[in-house]
């Protein structure tokens, strides 16, 4: 029986390059660790002995990679199957994966790509959360993705929408939840010039199943770029607690994917998280 998430627990990723400060970490350093499966599914020797034991040691969440749940080639059904065997083997307590495309009908491109906000890629990535819930057996959710370009629309067709309803559309088309990236909303909001807060303020927060926290690089005025690379930037901190204000608790990642510092920096981090939610609200302010 998998278990959810305690809404005030706070997480890292299960990193290789952090094995070590994650398997020595005291008790109650951190609540729960998020993995990427592509990363893990069928490694052995003495780094699935690792990931073993810290899997059977902390409730584990999955962050997916490589579903291209908006591309245009045909779902992987088969990689789909492994999948559920693989969460169903270490209890996943939640898996996700971004909205986004990641691959065409020739393969991988390994980059996030973003999808048009039209009415039709609603249709069509909704159709495939549908399918990818129904093999997996259970709900997912999708992470608002940071984007520097937008997909050309068809000037004959309907007028596009904007990210935010194109994101409200999606979650309430495939019935699916949100993993609400906060440092995507800022990076965003800077690059493309609308309001993070009224980003936030406009999502489905009954859906936000958790919450990502990471670092970005400010390349020059008006200009972010989302790296997981750095330290949580004072914009993100206050917008994850408008969030926790908004929406109530929810288990909250911090994701740092390389330059990594001193492990007890991270612990520091992860206990500003726990200072915001501290201060949340016991319930949600919006329906």
């Amino acid at each position: 029986m998998v278990t959810p998430l305690h809404p005030r627990a706070v997480g890292l990723g299960l990193r290789r390059a952090l094995l070590p400060g994650l398997r020595a970490a005291k008790p109650g350093s951190f609540d729960f660790l998020e993995a990427a499966p592509e990363n893990w599914i069928g490694v052995g020797g003495a780094l699935g002995d690792a990931f073993a034991e810290l899997a059977s040691k902390h409730p584990l969440a999955c962050h997916g990679l490589s579903l291209s749940l908006g591309g245009p080639a045909p779902l992987d059904e088969t990689f789909l199957h492994r999948l559920r065997r693989f969460l169903d083997t270490h209890h996943v307590a939640l898996y996700s994966e971004h909205l986004s495309a990641c691959g065409d009908r020739m393969g991988q491109l390994y980059d996030l790509l973003p999808l048009p906000f039209s009415d039709e890629a609603v249709r069509h990535v909704s159709s495939r959360i549908r399918r990818a819930q129904d093999i997996l057996g259970r709900r997912i959710a999708v992470e608002n993705i940071s984007y520097y370009a937008t997909i050309h629309q068809d000037p004959a067709g309907s007028p596009p929408l904007t990210e935010l309803e194109f994101v409200d559309a999606v979650l309430a088309e495939a019935d699916c939840d949100l993993l609400l990236d906060v440092n995507n909303i800022v990076v965003n909001a800077t690059n493309h010039g609308y309001d993070a807060s009224g980003f936030l303020r406009g999502l489905a927060g009954a859906r936000v199943a958790c919450i990502h926290v990471a670092g970005h690089r400010d390349e020059e005025p008006g200009l972010k770029i989302d790296t997981h690379g750095a330290a949580v930037a004072d914009p993100v901190w206050a917008l994850l607690a408008e969030a926790y204000a908004l929406f109530g608790p929810r288990p909250t990642l911090l994701e740092r994917d390389f330059d990594f510092p001193p492990f007890e920096e991270l612990l520091g981090e992860l206990d500003i998280v726990r200072g915001h939610l501290a201060h949340a609200p016991a319930r949600s302010h919006v329906a």
